[in-house]
């Protein structure tokens, strides 16, 4: 097998085995370990006409000492739990959920980028209801599977400042629906804004608060976050995605001697931004190089010199080290797989 890891962009990648659990008759079965890419579902399963789905995202990395390491798997389990819950499926177990993606992990062992490539083994975990079903209510049974890959940085540019756009005709998320859960329709209702703004040229769509369009929401796949005499700044929305990236960048942001501030951020507020980013599994962080709001034809430069700020790197590479494990992880983070 022949890998240009460094090379590797952030996609579907053909590994080995997925593994699989089905919930039926009230309860969870045994775990499967997979080789196919197919899954067959009835064509009135609930995940096909009424959104009964959800995902999650992490990553594993191979350190220096060539071990193992996944990142905050506890994290992805609750919050699989809170949007299953939340479009009323299954949740699957905590244990269950680490234990399958300990196990998937391992039998793709041998996709996990080496160290000095900078790639990392991506990791999907979906959750999707199944069976006959006309109606609108909760599936009769559900597929919990995992598959992973290898992967490259989710923008080409990697940790380099890059353009993103404001379009206030579209919305993400209501403030009482789904953008609080990991489910499917929240990315399917950004999917235009988000292609029409990289047919501009931009990276990324910035979306503004759904009730008001007064108030910075979040970038469709990652969080935002802004830099400001010495705090970190992150909205607070009844919309958004709690992102685990962002999690754990507040409290290195913490550790840093930062102050942080989870609140409302108009949109004016861009333009007093020291530095800005996105950030989330994917990314990690994606330095934003200007916001250009293309309906009200205004643009906030926040990279002046077209480089990340020393604050967002610092983080980054703070994240990373923890990460790779380059540096003590204080915090219990990172899982060794044995």
């Amino acid at each position: 097998m022949q890998i240009d890891w460094s090379n590797l962009g952030f996609g579907y990648f053909k590994t080995d085995y997925n593994v699989r659990c089905y919930f039926r008759d009230g309860k969870w079965g045994e775990v499967e370990d997979s080789t196919s890419e197919e899954v067959t579902v009835h064509m009135a399963s609930t995940c096909l006409h009424y959104g009964q789905e959800a995902f999650e995202g992490l990553k594993a990395f191979r350190g220096k000492d060539g071990k193992i390491r996944i990142f905050r798997i506890d994290e992805n389990a609750k919050r699989l739990i809170r949007s299953a819950e939340g479009v009323v499926m299954q949740p699957v177990p905590e244990e269950l959920f680490t234990n399958m993606v300990k196990r998937v992990v391992k039998l793709n062992e041998k996709f996990v980028p080496p160290y000095e490539s900078g790639a990392s083994l991506y990791i999907r975990p979906l959750l999707i209801g199944l069976g006959a079903q006309v109606g609108v209510k909760p599936a009769p049974e559900y597929l919990f599977l995992i598959f992973v890959g290898p992967v490259g940085p989710y923008f080409k540019e990697g940790f380099k400042p890059t353009p993103m756009a404001i379009m206030r005709g579209y919305d993400r998320a209501a403030p009482l629906g789904t953008g609080t859960l990991k489910v499917g329709g929240n990315y399917a209702a950004g999917m235009v804004p988000t292609v029409l703004a990289h047919e501009k040229g931009y990276s990324a769509c910035l979306f503004l608060d759904a009730k008001e369009k007064k108030y910075i929401d979040e970038c469709g796949p990652a969080n935002f976050f802004g830099i400001r005499d010495n705090t970190y700044i992150t909205p607070e929305s009844t919309s958004i995605l709690p992102s685990i990236t962002n999690k754990s960048l507040i409290q290195l942001a913490k550790d840093m001697g930062l102050k942080v501030e989870r609140r409302h951020v108009p949109e004016e507020e861009l333009a007093t931004f020291e530095e800005a980013g996105a950030c989330g599994t994917a990314a990690v962080i994606s330095p934003i190089l200007r916001i250009d709001d293309l309906d009200e034809n205004k643009s906030y430069v926040i990279s002046k010199d077209g480089k990340p700020g020393p604050i967002s790197e610092k983080l980054y590479h703070k994240l990373r080290a923890i990460q790779y494990g380059d540096e003590e992880d204080p915090y219990g983070w990172v899982t060794i797989l044995d």
